[in-house]
């Protein structure tokens, strides 16, 4: 099972999971294939060395709160995410240098949130897909029901927007639904622009794909860290034994 605890007193964190206990093995220039050397590991026991005599506390993860500069697939990255120990709420920053190179936590005192800097419609898709549902449209009208597409996202207003289930590849591209308000002024606006068939054709494409599909809104967003001062406190000291298991809490 794993466990984020943080040193109170020095504000170190470690991630301790089932995989601290797993040795590493270190290969010479000059070694023979199969020829290596075992550096047996113990992460947690390291750290409670480290920091014997200070007071250690175990921290919950705040749901749905991870967020990444980078797709999640990426293993070098900078990643955020919230924590709390019941009375107070951390920010941690998850991050490595390179590949080699295990991930550490840094504790941030503040908090973050997320900064939309753009919306935008998949044009490309909604085209593609517009043009095979209706065989009847000429391209250029296809153009002209884009335009119009692009143009709802200036009068959108993201905070009236639900967002769709399913998670992005990219944690800082959100995916929404289009509103009814939004959806009715969609269809103003293509009214005006084309008549008869063509405009019941637009009309129940919107219908169709206006809640799951290409007429998707996509938010671009950026990280803000908000970055206080560490508060003062009087803490004291607390001796852990080496070898003890026990995550102790703060009280």
């Amino acid at each position: 099972m794993n466990h984020l605890i943080r040193c109170v007193n020095c504000d170190a964190i470690l991630f301790k999971t089932p995989f601290d206990q797993w040795p590493e093995y270190e290969f010479g220039p000059n070694s023979s294939p199969g020829s290596f050397r075992t550096i047996e590991k113990d992460d947690y026991q390291d750290f409670l060395r480290n920091h014997q005599g200070h007071r250690l506390e175990e921290l919950t993860i705040i749901d749905d709160s991870f967020v990444s500069e980078k797709p999640y697939i990426e293993p070098v990255k900078v990643s955020y995410f919230k924590a709390t120990n019941g009375s107070e709420s951390f920010v941690i920053k998850k991050y490595r240098k390179n590949i080699a190179n295990p991930l550490e936590y840094k504790l941030i005192y503040g908090d973050f949130h997320l900064k939309c800097l753009s919306i935008e419609v998949l044009s490309e898709e909604i085209k593609k897909q517009l043009l095979a549902e209706c065989p009847g449209l000429s391209e250029e009208k296809a153009e002209s029901f884009i335009r119009i597409c692009q143009d709802i996202p200036k009068v959108v207003d993201i905070k009236n927007l639900e967002k769709v289930p399913e998670e992005s590849s990219h944690p800082l591209e959100i995916y929404y639904q289009m509103d009814d308000v939004t959806g009715a002024h969609l269809l103003r606006r293509c009214r005006n622009a084309f008549q008869g068939k063509e405009y019941l054709d637009i009309e129940d494409f919107i219908n169709r794909h206006r809640d799951n599909s290409v007429l998707l809104f996509k938010a671009i967003h950026k990280i803000e860290i908000a970055e206080v001062s560490k508060p003062k406190k009087e803490i004291r000291p607390l001796a852990i034994p080496v070898e003890s298991k026990k995550i102790l809490k703060k009280r």
